[in-house]
């Protein structure tokens, strides 16, 4: 199951009123938007959006006695302006994000996610990615070497990002990579024996970058908080969690800059981090950091 991180500094930051609508765009498993039923009561909302199926289905029952009105919908949130303009929405009250991958997607979902199972590169969000859907087993066989590269420096910041991306193009040549156990012993064999035996798993980056890019995570942020932003009501409140230090700058330098040109109020000066007893008792939730924003006009 998985557990919603810093869910009573969101709840104390967005400061929920009764009757607001909310935008839940990462909904998952419905952990945070479960929080919001009680204060929202049943004259509130929650639109309950993500791309994988699987875990509408699973929010839909973990919101099933919500007080509050609920509305699921199958699609990514940078399309918020779109679902809004579907719904008859004109605007919403609140925005939560919560960035990145899941625990239920790391440990159920069969698509690649984690380096500890056997399971095909897919690594997207979409619970039945279709033939126009981008895949880590199409970037890891099809893109150049320089391509690869950049995603593994970039998203991923792993050191090691030309020996890795040279390892792939030699592996391919002899067969296609399809399975994660695959990539590991590639990148195994890439990296020096000394990293092999640090405390995070060789892999970590590696698998980060490319699901990051399959999914086009870094575009996608990008546009749900310019056009989440304008789908506030004056007033209301936008919260991101992030896990990635290059997501957390994103959002930050989006933040300042509403900030500085008046039409946002900063909530949260600094990044909002987990307390030592949440990561004690939920260690994924150590990166996690929240920042609120407020819309003046």
């Amino acid at each position: 199951m998985h557990i919603p991180v810093l869910l009573k500094e969101t709840i104390s930051y967005l400061d929920i009123k009764n009757g607001e609508i909310i935008f839940d765009g990462t909904l998952n498993a419905g952990g945070h938007s479960r929080s919001f039923c009680e204060p929202l009561g049943k004259d509130g909302l929650i639109i309950g959006v993500d791309q994988d199926e699987t875990a509408i289905a699973t929010a839909r029952e973990n919101l099933s006695d919500c007080q509050a009105k609920t509305i699921f919908v199958n699609d990514n949130f940078r399309n918020i302006g779109q679902i809004l303009e579907n719904l008859g929405i004109k605007d919403v009250n609140k925005i939560i994000l919560d960035i990145g991958l899941s625990s239920d997607q790391l440990e159920s979902s069969g698509r690649g996610f984690s380096f500890r199972k056997d399971e095909p590169l897919l690594m997207t969000f979409k619970s039945k990615p279709g033939p126009e859907d981008l895949t880590a087993m199409d970037i890891l066989n099809s893109w150049k070497e320089e391509e690869i590269a950049d995603i593994l420096k970039v998203y991923g910041e792993e050191r090691f990002y030309r020996k890795i991306s040279k390892a792939i193009i030699l592996a391919r040549k002899e067969k296609m990579i399809e399975t994660t156990s695959e990539l590991v012993e590639i990148i195994g064999s890439a990296v020096p024996a000394w990293y092999r035996k640090q405390r995070t798993h060789y892999a970590t980056k590696t698998f980060q970058a490319l699901r990051i890019a399959a999914n086009d995570e870094i575009n996608a942020l990008n546009e749900v908080l310019s056009k989440g932003f304008e789908s506030l009501a004056p007033g209301g409140k936008m919260g991101v969690i992030s896990f990635h230090s290059g997501e957390d700058r994103i959002v930050k330098t989006f933040f300042k800059n509403m900030a500085k040109e008046g039409r946002g109020k900063l909530i949260t000066k600094k990044p909002i981090v987990p307390s030592r007893e949440e990561v004690v008792s939920n260690p994924r939730s150590r990166s996690s950091k929240l920042r609120v924003l407020e819309k003046i006009q």
